[in-house]
């Protein structure tokens, strides 16, 4: 398989991506699933995501879709389309699985996949997670990890458009 067959084939509709995690849950690998935009993908987006994957065996991000991102970041956003956002995601050896999502929360995505640990950010309550009840109610973990300080999309933005004055 080409190089990039194997990157594609980590980007998953939803049905597949249900299947697929079928298979992982009878190999008794521990499910991470963690969502987000992931727009300019930058250092903080590695260390997050690394240290995602060493919660468990797969780790899964749901991606906002196109149209989500600029619901949620504004209309300049987002800045690379969903196609070339998960095609770099999925070109991470620790990412296993990319799905998109396009409702306003990840709620209906995380029903479907119900994972053994979710992950947000630190600046999150754990309770106030979206998933929290539906992955607590399995008896799985809810997990949050500090961002890299310094390191994001909307600073990368800024520095851009200061730059271009």
């Amino acid at each position: 398989m080409k190089e990039i067959q194997k990157i594609q084939s980590k980007i998953y509709n939803l049905d597949e991506l249900k299947n697929k995690i079928l298979c992982w849950q009878k190999e008794n690998k521990k499910i991470v699933f963690t969502n987000g935009c992931f727009d300019i993908i930058h250092r903080g987006h590695v260390d997050y995501l690394a240290k995602a994957k060493d919660l468990g065996d797969i780790l899964i991000i749901g991606l906002n879709t196109d149209s989500s991102v600029r619901n949620i970041k504004g209309i300049t956003r987002p800045i690379q389309d969903e196609e070339s956002r998960a095609i770099i995601l999925a070109s991470m050896q620790f990412v296993d699985a990319i799905v998109f999502f396009s409702d306003p929360t990840p709620s209906s995505l995380i029903k479907e996949i119900v994972p053994d640990v979710l992950v947000k950010g630190a600046d999150y309550k754990k309770e106030d997670i979206v998933g929290y009840d539906i992955v607590t109610a399995k008896g799985g973990q809810i997990i949050t990890i500090e961002f890299l300080e310094g390191y994001s999309t909307s600073n990368i933005e800024r520095k851009i458009l200061t730059e271009k004055k």
